[in-house]
């Protein structure tokens, strides 16, 4: 049995216990609610002390992995350029969409207090805060009190701080220190795997005891979780075409076609890697792109333009304020997209249920939402899998697309120029 069917079958049987002891009697579930529920917690606590020293090292690898990436000429910095764009674009979309599309839900007010019971720490929210307040406090006074208290916008601004730094120091001294934040990134990956081993249990003792205490409420609201990610993944897929047509100056039908090979790998595979020689081929022979392009746009594209990662962030952080009834400002929403892109550029190769944690909880935390939800979110998270890939490979062709277009206008310049020369 692999990772995720354990997972969700300590999902499915705590489901099943919590709502038999609450059907049964709901003082005895009550009673054994009470019972199970710090082991679950224990479990969010050994996820969540791996955050901080991860986060600040996926940043500052990834800082300097994107600086190296640029170095090596303009298609691939046009290309980070396009990346960055397209993630920030479904990111601040999905912070626009999120919070109503879960408000056309009905909310169970009982759900609120049966997950302040799985949370780590207290549920309560952060204080609303001026814009100035909030623009000063995201530049850490000290970066070591940041981290300690899990600040996390000004521990990920001290880390890309951290980070161009690094690229502006001597070659040998900043592949030290790259070595070293990066060892560090793998030694917490370790620990998060140790961690999930015991998944099956941790979500086994959330979800008995939510559910003991709310019922059929938590299970429906796990629903409308899935059904609002996978809208807002097929809604940025269904974007990138229009940014193929405006910005890329695609025609339509004939980018709908090209796309069809690799969507067909995504959806089956899961794996844009998997998709990137459906991808490759298309990209030359149905679309024509050049390919120089294409041998260096769509493998960057397949690790560093992963569109859904931070719509995933964002719907995560949107579902834990709709069931908490919690109302999001503007700024936290736009603070949560610009963290969810930075974090999605620098979780380059994080493997399965280690990304969830490592790039959910910092969001959440940032936009002020207690985190105890995420352990039951985890279990489920795999389900639209296979509409996640297939926005991220329909977004890899599109930025193929954008920079493929200013490639051409270049040429055309030079050869414009050559002529009247």
């Amino acid at each position: 049995m692999n990772a995720t069917a354990r997972v969700l079958t300590g999902l499915a049987a705590g489901a099943v216990l919590g709502l038999a002891l609450a059907g049964w009697s709901p003082a005895a579930a009550t009673q054994v609610a009470n019972v199970v529920q710090p082991f679950g917690k224990l479990w969010l606590n050994a996820l969540q002390m791996t955050v901080v020293p991860l986060v600040l090292a996926l940043v500052v690898v990834g800082v300097n992995t994107a600086s190296d990436a640029a170095a090596s000429g303009r298609i691939a910095r046009r290309a980070i350029v396009a990346f960055i764009l397209l993630l920030l674009l479904g990111a601040l979309f999905t912070a626009a969409v999120a919070p109503p599309l879960f408000a056309l839900f009905p909310h169970n007010p009982a759900l609120r207090d049966a997950l302040d019971h799985a949370v780590v720490g207290h549920a309560t929210q952060a204080a609303p805060v001026g814009w100035t307040d909030a623009l000063v406090a995201m530049v850490p006074s000290n970066a070591i009190m940041a981290a300690a208290q899990s600040a996390m916008v000004p521990l990920v601004v001290f880390a890309l701080f951290l980070g161009f730094a690094l690229t502006r120091i001597a070659p040998a001294r900043r592949a030290l220190l790259v070595e070293f934040f990066q060892a560090i990134a793998d030694a917490m990956i370790v620990i998060v795997r140790w961690v999930l081993w015991v998944a099956p249990l941790g979500v086994f003792a959330l979800i008995l005891g939510v559910c003991a205490r709310s019922g059929l409420g938590m299970l429906s609201a796990l629903g409308v979780y899935v059904l609002a990610e996978i809208v807002l993944y097929l809604a940025v897929t269904a974007m990138m075409y229009a940014v193929a047509v405006f910005w890329g100056r695609e025609k339509l039908a004939r980018f709908v076609a090209a796309l069809l090979p690799p969507q067909a790998v995504a959806i089956s595979t899961q794996s844009s890697l998997a998709s990137l020689p459906a991808m490759l081929e298309s990209a030359e022979q149905r679309l024509g792109y050049p390919s120089q392009v294409n041998a260096l746009v769509l493998p960057m594209a397949v690790t560093l333009c992963r569109l859904t990662s931070p719509v995933q962030y964002l719907t995560s952080a949107a579902f834990i304020a709709w069931a908490y009834g919690v109302d999001l400002s503007a700024g936290q929403l736009i603070a949560g997209a610009v963290l969810a892109v930075v974090i999605s550029l620098g979780s380059v190769g994080l493997p399965g249920a280690v990304t969830f944690i490592a790039t959910n909880l910092p969001v959440a935390q940032s936009m002020g939402l207690p985190v105890g939800p995420l352990g039951l979110m985890l279990a489920v998270d795999t389900l639209p899998d296979a509409f996640a890939t297939l926005g991220n490979v329909t977004a890899d062709l599109t930025a193929t697309s954008v920079v493929t277009r200013q490639s051409r206008a270049d040429t055309a310049a030079s050869s414009s120029l050559d002529t009247h020369a």
